[in-house]
């Protein structure tokens, strides 16, 4: 299963790939199946939580931790979805629980413990901002994430972009500069 899973996400064209996969992608990730016609309707997001996933996959580069992060990034939404008084719906805690779904798949899967670290890590994490401390942490993991944040970012309602653009260029210059003065391989 993990090798199946492999070549459907490194595919690519990976979209069309899951697209054709689809079935069987979800023999292997059942879990998968609730986002498909899970709405967001939220003025941040434009499409259901399985085409927003789809169009953020379809942004990342040839990396199978990245691609399978992005696959599973917004896997709690539809486990945590709350509707407010005036018809919008909010997904508090989805990180949290898309990281318990993705630790108990990648193990039930058999993955290795270092891309369960590692693919849970940028699932946790891919809602909250980079800092100067994780970069010291580790600066490899962190450009990962933000990788997986651009990625997710331009998978938003492109009215709203603007909004994380500022983000995405303070952040990008932010690592650009920490691997200019801290990082020699």
């Amino acid at each position: 299963m993990k090798e199946r899973l492999y070549n459907i996400l490194m595919a690519d064209d990976v979209v069309t790939s899951i697209r054709n996969n689809y079935n069987e992608l979800v023999k292997i990730i059942p879990e998968i199946k609730k986002m498909k016609g899970c709405l967001h309707n939220h003025p941040y997001h434009h499409l259901d939580v399985w085409e927003h996933t789809l169009y953020a996959l379809s942004f990342a580069r040839s990396d199978f931790i990245i691609r399978l992060s992005l696959l599973l990034h917004d896997l709690g939404k539809p486990y945590v979805l709350t509707t407010d008084k005036d018809g919008i719906n909010h997904f508090k805690g989805h990180p949290q629980k898309s990281f318990e779904l993705t630790f108990d798949i990648l193990k039930r899967l058999g993955y290795d413990n270092e891309t369960i670290g590692k693919v849970c890590y940028l699932v946790r994490y891919h809602d909250e901002p980079i800092e100067a401390q994780d970069l010291d942490i580790d600066i490899e993991l962190s450009r990962l994430r933000f990788h997986v944040q651009y990625c997710d970012s331009l998978a938003h309602n492109p009215d709203i972009l603007y909004k994380k653009e500022k983000y995405l260029d303070r952040t990008k210059e932010m690592i650009d500069n920490y691997l200019a003065n801290n990082y020699h391989k």
